[in-house]
């Protein structure tokens, strides 16, 4: 095993041990996806063209998308809560590597996420949600969504790294809720005005949430989209490897240069 992926793991474990001694926060983050889906599901359910069920439908794959990029805001918290402390700076005098710390945040991250995966899903079959796709679909939509969790961490790990203020972090972190309201998560970018669509359809989310729904089959590919929404499976692979190329030599050299 390399140096990388051995202290890689061993901060795996630090990170899943910090999670675990702090339930409070893990049954927040994995109970809010549930309380929107069934908010939004019932409440704007009520009042689009696609009502009830039919909405619902639509919405998991969004919400799923739209909690999957909360990996910035965790990401960015976590990151500089530990700079804030002092607990990076410790970190950076062991003998490891340079990577570790980062990568074991971010794939502690996922794990977490997919986890929380299940009683999401298990609501959504309630409420009336199925995958109508085949079940290898359905396991390459389950894997697309985590490798999008895993870019997003990356992204937020290199905030929280560069803000280094907890509390600061929290704040920017807190308005990162208005990216999912930017794209086709909630509701279908056929309407918004020129502008605004051509936004919504280059965020990452809506090609993410395209790709979901095609794959889970709860609603066909739209046409006349911007590309990344009219080849969503691409789109969403070009997205998170651009996120990943960009943001995780970031986070890592950023790790490295600690305060100076």
């Amino acid at each position: 095993m390399s140096m990388s992926a051995h202290d890689g793991t061993a901060m795996l474990g630090r990170q899943l041990r910090r999670v675990r001694n702090n339930p409070g926060l893990l049954v927040l983050t994995q109970t809010m996806p549930i309380t929107m889906l069934l908010f939004f599901g019932y409440v704007f359910g009520s009042a689009l063209a696609m009502p009830g069920e039919q909405y619902r439908s639509y919405l998991v794959p969004g919400l799923l998308v739209a909690t999957a990029a909360n990996g910035i805001m965790t990401g960015m918290f976590q990151a500089a809560q530990d700079v804030h402390r002092g607990v990076t700076e410790r970190l950076r005098t062991l003998p490891i590597s340079r990577a570790a710390v980062p990568l074991g945040q971010s794939v502690a991250d996922v794990v977490v996420s997919a986890a929380g995966l299940v009683p999401f899903l298990l609501v959504g079959l309630a409420v009336g949600w199925r995958v109508e796709g085949s079940a290898l679909q359905a396991v390459a939509a389950v894997g697309l969504l985590l490798l999008f969790r895993f870019a997003t961490t990356w992204v937020g790990i290199f905030l929280g790294l560069l803000t280094r203020n907890e509390e600061a972090a929290g704040q920017l972190g807190g308005a990162t809720f208005i990216l999912p309201l930017l794209s086709n998560a909630y509701i279908p970018t056929e309407g918004l005005p020129g502008w605004l669509r051509t936004v919504a359809e280059w965020n990452p989310i809506s090609a993410v949430t395209t790709a979901l729904r095609d794959l889970f089959g709860n609603a066909p590919v739209p046409e006349g989209g911007a590309w990344p929404v009219a080849h969503p499976i691409a789109g969403s692979l070009l997205w998170c490897a651009v996120l990943l190329a960009v943001f995780a030599p970031l986070a890592v050299r950023r790790y490295g240069r600690g305060e100076g």
